[in-house]
């Protein structure tokens, strides 16, 4: 008699699942952690005017302000005139003011004094909204201005 017997068959032992539900969570954990939540509805029509060269901006020290005819849905509450918008609430250029140094009082202290301003404007905006924005911008030193807009040329028909 033999103290080592021969496999009969070679079959494959199966698949041992008992660290499945670990891993599953941990990648649930993980999705959860990264994913990164809109934080901004726009409440205004913003079709952006098309430009050669566009590059990319660090959201880290930028400040958005949107400018724009209200959509559809805001038009009855708030009309058809231009807007402002800064994070999810209209502004008006009298409160400009507040409305920036609130949205750079929540920048990282060591960026609050190089914060960019990235102006969102719809291509049919009057262009007195967009000068005003620019004279309350003049006014609380925020200087440094990043116009935003869509890869493409005006020129080209599609």
């Amino acid at each position: 008699m033999s103290k080592f017997k021969k496999k009969k068959g070679g079959e494959l032992p199966p698949v041992n699942t008992a660290s499945l539900p670990d891993i599953v969570f941990m990648l649930l954990f993980f999705f959860m952690v990264v994913t990164v939540l809109r934080n901004n509805e726009l409440m205004i029509k913003n079709e952006l005017p098309k430009a050669n060269e566009v590059e990319k901006l660090k959201k880290d020290r930028s400040v958005f302000i949107y400018a724009g005819k209200p959509s559809k849905q805001y038009q009855a509450k708030f009309g058809t005139e231009g807007k402002i918008q800064i994070g999810d609430k209209f502004t008006d250029i009298s409160s400009l003011q507040f409305a920036l140094t609130e949205a750079r009082e929540k920048l990282r202290p060591e960026l609050q004094d190089r914060v960019v301003v990235a102006l969102k404007v719809d291509k049919e905006t009057n262009t007195g909204l967009v000068t005003d924005i620019k004279e309350e911008l003049r006014e609380l030193n925020m200087v440094k201005i990043i116009y935003i807009a869509a890869p493409g040329s005006e020129l080209d028909t599609k």
